[in-house]
Parts: structure tokens; sequence; C-alpha cells
């Protein structure tokens, strides 16, 4: 997915600037950068963090680095920030987002014969890159922005780093939050409001779907107001936020311990541990415990000073060695038991077969598994979630495809939870995976645990509609 953090500041930025962006490390898998302005230019640094965490490659640059403005992401795939010159003048930039018809919109620029990208690699262009190109024209970075939100098919947030400040702009459908924090001598921006508590920042601001504004270290302008539609994503809760991150006013966590509640409340079955896979899963299985009063343990314990997560590595087979290595079993908590674990999601199902294959070689009597989500069945269109894999890499298609013996004009059946054909395809994928039981939270009840109406929340990759 990504994410970003900038600061202004009265005085030197480059510590809040180097701890707000590592704040961000669980949201992205490939590039970390900071850009700062020194007051005669910008010093830059990109880092490819595949293998090492961000901390541990930028640490030596702080040295060199020293300016009271700057801006810092976490880059899903490309290398960002980029420093431009144009007619706007100097000024580095970073998104955050996913560009559908970037071929589309490259050809529209090579016809003025004026325009050039680079190559990033696989012959892809660098989606930021094409952003910048969209800003430059137009007058203003006000203006160019709202072009890039009106030409783009997907979704974009945006930090603009100048000589007067940092422009920020959410998508225009607020699919990614941005958040204004305030202190004493300085203003930050942010995707997660977890980074500010530990460097002293308090909410001053949520930017509303579209809205644009400046920050400079005297204060925040408002640029340009937010539109009436949101549709932010709802992944953010259940997965990819961090635990003590909000959006528009509703905790990650407590969200977490409400969806873990609902499943409960939907359950009969008799087990006498419920677990969560760590770490996402454990708020949602902290919540099914609280609700249900079985007890709460944990029969595995994830190894972390390696990997933290285990979508970091680039390579998928990797990623399910590092998957099955980190998850550690205490086999005397599983012995005879018959154990249910809550988890955040099934994407493929193939790290979900490992974690109960372990809990089986440690003897448990019986594996049942809740989902925090409903299946996935559609591959996102407007974030970097689930980019790289096909539609029918996922469990609930590799279902429907043995159920059916192709894939259906329509999912319509199998994402209503009260039809047979849902029904088999939750049983299929509880075969696969070698479940005693398997459930799915409900959309509706998935929505009330976020807390926010339906119409303004993204479930596109559950339900297939926008």
């Amino acid at each position: 997915m990504g994410g970003l953090f900038g600061v202004v500041s009265k005085n030197d930025c480059t510590m809040d600037l180097f701890f707000g962006t590592d704040y961000h490390s669980h949201l992205g898998t490939s590039r970390g950068g900071m850009a700062v302005w020194t007051g005669a230019g910008f010093n830059r640094s990109i880092h490819n963090i595949e293998n090492t965490q961000f901390r541990t490659k930028f640490e030596n640059d702080l040295s060199s680095m020293s300016g009271n403005m700057g801006i810092g992401c976490i880059s899903d795939m490309e290398a960002q920030p980029l420093t431009i010159y144009s007619h706007l003048g100097h000024y580095a930039i970073t998104t955050v987002g996913r560009i559908n018809n970037i071929k589309e919109l490259a050809s529209r620029a090579f016809a003025n014969k004026y325009v050039h990208f680079l190559e990033m690699s696989k012959g892809e262009i660098n989606p930021t890159e094409m952003v910048s190109s969209i800003i430059d024209q137009e007058k203003s970075f006000k203006e160019g922005i709202k072009k890039v939100h009106e030409s783009i098919d997907g979704s974009c947030s945006m930090l603009i780093l100048t000589p007067e400040g940092i422009y920020a702009g959410r998508d225009a459908l607020g699919r990614t939050p941005l958040i204004v924090g305030e202190k004493d001598g300085a203003y930050c921006i942010s995707s997660e409001s977890c980074a500010f508590p530990n460097l002293g920042y308090q909410l001053k601001h949520e930017l509303g779907p579209g809205e644009i504004v400046l920050l400079t270290p005297d204060g925040m302008e408002k640029l340009s107001p937010p539109g009436d539609q949101m549709k932010i994503c709802a992944f953010l809760w259940v997965y990819y936020g961090y635990s003590s991150s909000s959006y528009e006013g509703m905790n990650v966590e407590s969200m977490r311990y409400r969806s873990g509640a609902a499943l409960a409340r939907k359950d009969n079955v008799e087990v006498d541990l419920v677990a969560g896979v760590p770490d996402s899963g454990v708020a949602h299985a902290i919540g099914y415990s609280n609700q249900s009063r079985i007890p709460l343990g944990r029969p595995f314990i994830k190894y972390t000073p390696t990997w933290s997560r285990s979508f970091m590595p680039q390579d998928q087979e990797i990623r399910n060695l590092v998957a099955r290595m980190k998850l550690i079993p205490i086999s005397n908590l599983v012995d005879n038991k018959r154990i249910l674990f809550c988890d955040d999601s099934i994407v493929r199902g193939t790290q979900l077969r490992e974690t109960a294959e372990l809990l089986y070689n440690c003897n448990a009597k019986e594996v049942h598994m809740r989902s925090a989500c409903p299946p996935l069945l559609y591959g996102c269109k407007y974030l970097n979630f689930s980019r790289s894999r096909s539609e029918l890499d996922l469990a609930a298609r590799k279902a429907i495809l043995e159920i059916e013996g192709n894939q259906p004009t329509s999912f319509d059946e199998y994402t209503d939870e009260n039809t047979q054909k849902h029904t088999c395809m939750v049983d299929c994928i509880r075969k696969r995976l070698n479940l005693t039981s398997l459930r799915y939270q409900s959309l509706n009840d998935m929505i009330e645990a976020i807390g926010l109406p339906s119409d303004k929340i993204c479930t596109y990759c559950w339900s297939g509609k926008e």
C-alpha cells in the first residue's frame, strides 16, 4: 500500500522525519525514501528495504541531512521521493495509490513531443513521475493536484515539498488517509496517526476526500475543500493499519475487538483455546475471546528479529518460507486441544494451511479458523494491495473454479453468505486448508465494526461493487 510522512518546522526536522517515516514501515515492501529542503536545495536519500528495515538503512544518512522541512515515504514498488525541476519551480514529490490508466496518460503526454519518462524495472513508468508530469501541465500546485485527481483511474494521495512548504492532497475519494499533526513550532502530515504520540504531535486536522492543504512552519492553509463522496479502504482497519492508528475517528485496535466479538456472537463451536495469528489477527482473537468467554492463548509465537511481516519479501516462495519459519509453536498449549484461531483474511490460503499443519504436528485435536473479513473475490483496483497477484490465485476463486469447472460470469451468489453456493465455496476452502471448521465475517458485521456509514467504505475486493 505505502505510507507518507512530512514535517515543516521552525527548527531542524530531520529526526522527526526519520522516525515518522519509520512508523510507516508496516505499509510497504520495496523502497524507503526521504527528502529534506536545506534552504539551498534538496538533500535526498532512497534505499531498497526489501531485505532489511527502514531504520537500519537510513541511520547513516542522518548526519548529512539537515533542514526544517522534509517528506518521507515507504513505497510498494517505485523509488521516491522524486526531485523535479519544472516551470513550477524545484520540488520533491511522493505518492501513495495506484494508476490503472498510466499507459493512456503516457500516450497523451507523448502527443506534445516534449515529454519523456525514465524506465523502471520491467519497462514500467514510475507512477510518481507520471503524477509530477500531470501537475507540471498546470499553473499552480493546487491546480496540478486537482488535475491528477481528475485524470487518473485509481487513486493518488501525495505530498509535494517546495521551498515554501508542503502541499498535501488526499486522493479524490479518500481511499487512503492523510492526517495533520501539530506541536509547538512544527506541523506534520502522515498516513498513520500512530506516528504522532511519541513525536509529541496532537491531531489537528484530517484531510477529507480530494482536499488540498499547504503546511508551513507558521501554520496550515486550506487550499481546496473536500468532496462529498468518500470510499476509504476497509482493509486499513481489518489488516493494513497499525493498531494505535485511527482513521475518520475510528481506532484500528477497537475495530478489531468489535470484529472478533461479532464473529463470536454468531458462533457456537466448542473449543478449548482462542488464538490470533500474529500480528493483526491477535486483536480480532481478543474480541472473540472476550465475547465468547473462551480462554485466549498463544499456541504459537512470532519470531520477529529478522522478518517483521511475511509479505515483506518480494518473491512469493520466500514469503511462504518466512511465513512458515516465523511462527514457533508451544507444544504443551496445543497437545490434544481444540484450537480456534482468528486471522485478518484469507488471500491465497498458503500460509494458513501451513499454520494449521503446524498445530496438527503439535497434536492439536481440532483446528478451527475464523476470518475477520468476507472471502476475497476481487483484486484491488484502487491500491497496491494484491497488485502482483492474479485474481485466480485467490483462495475463493480457486474454490469456485473447483465447484464450477470454470469462472462464472457473475459472482453474486458467492458474495451472498445466505446462498448454497457461498456455503459450498467456504467448505471447499476449508477442505483445502485442512481445517475442522471455517467461518468468515459477514460484510455487514465488518462494516458495523468499523463504525462508519457503509457508503463511505470501499468493499470492492469482497463485493465487486464500487
